[in-house]
């Protein structure tokens, strides 16, 4: 599944491609509350068709009556960018289900040759890092190596964003778990991959939208190069294939490496890591294990959504003091006086 972003520009090469007049919106700069953060996307064609958003409705209803009523030209007069903002009075951020004090700048830019959507495209499907440059006064746009999550910055001249690679999970193992944990990735936007070796593990595990791989955990994490929107979990509870990906994972720039199992089996694999394969303290710092927030997991869907929030609190990049690991809720747990689980489950 793409992730917003992506389904955005594709969207709009598409409709541009196809002769429609076609309007980029950006989210330039919030004040106060806002629904959608400085960066976000959306598409308007000439019929009033629209992909992505910039709050939470009102505001894309009010552009769409614009551009229905008098084409393109009446969201921007002229053919380059036009800067609008909504929510600066009370009555305003009212109308349009801002919440109170809301305030957000939109930049609406007429896609042309100029605005170099299908190079943007193409260079996120690469999983490059890109930083656009759009210039108000002439619809130019230059691309250059960037951050993905630069924040935007608009001035008088510029808008200048920062788009790249979709948000990636890598998933060693095929079972319940992985399906779920799978299933909630993608509806998050990420792109999915899973990995198992072995033939009894995928002969049933299938799963719209991911890929499933058959080779060594090492040689696809060799392979794939974890990049810093990379996510991988490993869920086999099988050393030999839990450590092969591990390995390699804590060495590569991937912004989470996880493994499900329970504290004790979690000390002991960073010992062995450590002891026969030579990884440093530091590396092994990084690795999250037992994978997963604290929130009482006990079946499968729950663990799974224990390890995606913490995925997602780490990718957001959210601290550790605002979150709870599942060591540490467990351990609040062997506490006097705090009743344990009658049924723990070894994952968490």
């Amino acid at each position: 599944m793409e992730d917003l972003d992506t389904r955005v520009l594709r969207t709009a090469v598409g409709w541009h491609g196809a002769g429609l007049p076609v309007v980029l919106v950006t989210v330039a700069r919030t004040w106060g509350s806002s629904p959608r953060p400085p960066g976000s996307l959306m598409a308007i064609n000439g019929r009033g068709e629209t992909v992505g958003s910039v709050s939470g409705g009102c505001i894309e209803d009010d552009l769409i009556h614009r551009i229905r009523e008098g084409g393109v030209q009446a969201a921007c007069a002229t053919d380059t960018p036009a800067v609008l903002r909504y929510g600066i009075s009370a009555d305003e951020a009212h109308r349009f289900g801002l919440p109170c004090g809301g305030t957000v700048e939109l930049v609406l830019e007429p896609v042309s040759v100029r605005s170099q959507l299908p190079e943007l495209l193409h260079a996120c499907l690469q999983r490059r890092s890109t930083e656009r440059v759009l210039n108000l006064a002439t619809g130019e746009v230059v691309l250059n190596e960037g951050s993905r999550d630069g924040l935007p910055r608009l001035d008088d001249q510029h808008l200048t964003t920062h788009l790249g690679p979709q948000a990636r999970l890598i998933v060693i193992g095929a079972g319940d778990l992985s399906r779920f944990l799978c299933q909630m990735a993608l509806g998050l936007g990420f792109e999915v991959i899973v990995c198992d070796p072995r033939d009894e593990s995928r002969a049933s595990w299938q799963l719209d939208g991911v890929e499933l791989s058959h080779e060594m955990p090492d040689d696809l994490i060799l392979r794939l190069k974890p990049d810093a929107r990379t996510a991988v979990v490993a869920v086999t509870h099988d050393p030999k294939l839990d450590d092969l990906a591990l390995i390699d994972a804590l060495q590569s720039d991937a912004f989470y490496v996880g493994a499900i199992g329970s504290r004790r089996h979690s000390e002991l694999r960073k010992t062995r890591l450590h002891e026969h394969f030579d990884l440093s303290h530091q590396a092994l710092d990084a690795l999250h294990g037992p994978a997963g927030l604290y929130i009482g997991s006990k079946t499968p869907a729950e663990i799974a959504l224990s390890i995606m929030a913490e995925v997602v609190a780490v990718k957001n990049g959210v601290g550790a003091a605002a979150v709870v690991p599942v060591a540490a809720g467990k351990a609040r747990l062997d506490q006097p006086g705090r009743e344990a689980f009658t049924a723990p489950v070894c994952a968490v």
